[in-house]
């Protein structure tokens, strides 16, 4: 498997962490002991998501890595590894479908395949409005509840056709105000 971390035009030059996050990076870099700081790449890696648009940009992983002393290759492996991590620019709502054993025996195979019809796109891509980004997740910690999909903070469980179709049109309507 070839992984491919692309450098797009509307990548930030030279990000920065703000005085605010900066303060919380030191915070979590001072938690582990010296020349152990590649423990804090997780946690840091996720305030830069929250600092840096919601996804990880070249610039921004080696950013990372030079904040913690570590090579670039370093963080684009975890960066890449992570479902949890966007390399490339996401839509305003990711939807994340468990795709392990437990939910695809209840369907979530034929989910995943309604979502790319209904929304034109394959996994790891964005519909042409920007408004949706599907990714498949390794177990979602929700076994009984499949086929489900997490979107933010929210699980969606036992899904249908059906519920997809509602569930699109009330984040459409949520995200598109803002």
């Amino acid at each position: 498997m070839s992984i491919t971390v692309t450098h797009n035009s509307t990548d930030q030059a030279e990000p920065q962490f703000s005085a605010e996050k900066m303060v919380e990076v030191q915070r979590i870099i001072n938690m582990f002991p010296e020349g152990k700081q590649k423990s804090a790449l997780m946690r840091i890696l996720h305030l830069a998501e929250e600092e840096f648009g919601g996804w990880l940009s070249v610039p921004t992983m080696n950013y990372v890595a030079s904040l913690l002393d570590i090579q670039p290759i370093e963080v684009y492996e975890v960066a890449t590894f992570y479902t949890m991590f966007n390399i490339e620019k996401p839509g305003k709502v990711v939807l994340e479908v468990c795709r392990t054993g437990p939910c695809m025996l209840v369907g979530s195979d034929n989910i995943i395949e309604y979502i790319e019809k209904k929304l034109d796109i394959k996994v790891g891509g964005t519909s042409a409005d920007g408004m949706f980004t599907l990714k498949t997740a390794e177990c979602l910690g929700a076994c009984g509840y499949g086929p489900m999909l997490q979107c933010g903070k929210y699980y969606y469980e036992h899904l249908t056709t059906d519920k997809v179709d509602k569930l699109l049109e009330v984040l459409r309507n949520e995200h598109s105000e803002k």
